[in-house]
């Protein structure tokens, strides 16, 4: 074929099947891995087969996984999913691992980008952006590997603490995350969240509220941020003179829990 007729051929191809022909010189690593987090949440919830999407996450690279979650929405979004979807897999598989739940959260067993860590180090050290987690929100970490300095959030967002589900009862249910609502969706369930844990007692000037507000209080911006938070709400009426009581939190593993945002 003559290199004038191959380049009209070519350009008729542009033309007529656009589609066709950029899925053929479309890049490695421009993978949508905010869709597959969504997809591997789906199937989790409806206990599908999950394995052809975990060995995708696991054989991806730093590098690529970085490149696509190219912004803080993008980032939150595909950690939060990953994190419940993988809750949702191992506890269905084998419910006897919440029998220890500090080794269970601890272990490292999620295999990410060549990676193998731990729902703590997921939680912590990439969404709650290198966060000691016995600092109650308010001592980041001293150490961080790369891995974590590569890929963890940029800017943290307390609402996730009303997003993640760690697949006990008290645990915000599981939804699904899209980036591209991700601001809407936190405002949603964080308003759902705190509606059906927080009970306010006019007599007393006490809120009784999750035991999450006293495990990150830093990241709510301590008991000052925590009461403006539910004043927002409308959970309590105003901020000065008002107690906070934190509840006990109920750990009986409950895998069902569901909700559409």
């Amino acid at each position: 074929m003559k290199k004038a007729s191959y380049s009209k051929l070519v350009l008729c191809l542009l033309i007529f099947f656009p589609g066709a022909f950029m899925a053929q010189v479309q890049p490695q690593g421009s993978k949508d891995y905010n869709a597959l987090s969504e997809e591997f949440v789906q199937k989790a919830m409806n206990g599908e087969n999950t394995q052809e999407i975990r060995r995708t996450l696991a054989l991806t690279t730093v590098k690529k996984l970085d490149q696509a979650l190219d912004t803080n929405e993008k980032r939150l979004a595909f950690w939060v999913n990953v994190y419940n979807a993988y809750i949702q897999f191992f506890l269905r598989d084998d419910p006897s691992l919440y029998e220890d739940r500090n080794e269970f959260f601890k272990k490292d067993q999620i295999r990410i980008a060549g990676e193998v860590i731990s729902f703590a180090k997921m939680e912590h050290g990439i969404i709650r952006k290198s966060q000691w987690e016995y600092g109650l929100g308010n001592v980041g970490k001293l150490f961080t590997d790369d891995f974590e300095r590569t890929l963890r959030v940029e800017k943290p967002d307390y609402r996730i603490h009303f997003a993640l589900n760690c697949g006990a009862v008290d645990c915000p249910p599981v939804a699904i995350y899209k980036w591209e609502r991700l601001n809407e969706q936190f405002q949603k369930g964080t308003a759902r969240h705190l509606k059906n844990t927080t009970d306010y007692i006019p007599d007393e000037h006490t809120a009784r509220v999750t035991t999450l507000f006293s495990w990150f209080r830093g990241d709510f911006g301590g008991k000052d941020g925590i009461k403006e938070i539910l004043k927002d709400q409308g959970l309590i009426p105003r901020t000065e003179e008002v107690d906070l009581e934190f509840k006990d939190y109920d750990w009986t593993l409950y895998l069902d829990n569901f909700t559409t945002l």
